[in-house]
């Protein structure tokens, strides 16, 4: 039941694509991450993923499409659909998702994390 400062948590790390656990609720978690750069093409059979933009942009890339979200704006990929994150530069952002979510929907990436530290 305490306050989770989220600017001073994104302070505390710097890497990117890099998850950090900052809280769980019934089954979720709820994430810190620094994005930059390409991601990998990937999805999540069983579970819906929300990206919260915090500062900066990302694109997000649909086999179909391209969405970019700014400061303050989410969105939410549904289950199944294949998709790339990518931002041009620095960009901090809430992910909400299942606790049994794998980041790069089971892709072997270097940046693959299973177990994403608690901050």
């Amino acid at each position: 039941m305490d306050v989770v400062n989220l600017k001073k948590k994104l302070a505390g790390f710097s890497e990117h694509w890099s998850p950090k656990l900052v809280g769980e609720l019934d089954g979720y978690h709820v994430k810190l991450a620094k994005i930059e750069g390409d991601f990998v093409w990937h999805a999540h059979d069983g579970e819906d993923e929300l990206f919260l933009v915090i500062d900066g942009r990302f694109r997000m890339d649909y086999r179909d499409r391209q969405v970019w979200v700014e400061a303050g704006e989410m969105v939410i990929v549904p289950k199944g659909i294949e998709h790339k994150p990518y931002a041009r530069d620095v960009c901090s952002v809430l992910l909400i998702e299942k606790a049994t979510t794998d980041h790069t929907g089971g892709v072997d990436d270097p940046r693959r994390v299973e177990n994403p530290e608690r901050i």
